[in-house]
């Protein structure tokens, strides 16, 4: 079910999103955290939205495939060095594909 694909995946990249986020404000990755963090809200409120079935769905899920390459295309720069950044690059990655 495509449906279930999008909310997993969402709700993997929130917890990753929110891992790598800590990990750049300690770091001073100020551009890195603040998509991380747009990221792991947009994927949040997209999982509660396409869980309930909404008629906004297929809009927010656009969106929230937006926000994900744009925070998989920052962490990567980073990953590297980084393997939260890693780890979130792949996941903003997966979570992107499942929600476009």
């Amino acid at each position: 079910m495509k449906n279930q694909k999008c909310i997993d995946a969402c709700l993997a990249c929130v917890v990753t999103c929110e891992t790598c986020l800590t990990s750049c404000i300690n770091d001073g990755r100020k551009e890195c955290a603040a998509l991380c963090r747009d990221c792991a809200d947009i994927c949040a409120l997209c999982a509660r939205i396409v869980a309930r079935g909404s008629q906004f769905s297929k809009e927010l899920c656009a969106l929230c495939a937006k926000v994900c390459k744009a925070c998989s295309e920052e962490c990567a720069k980073h990953a590297a060095h980084h393997e939260s950044c890693k780890e979130c690059a792949e996941a903003c990655k997966k979570c992107a594909e499942a929600c476009a």
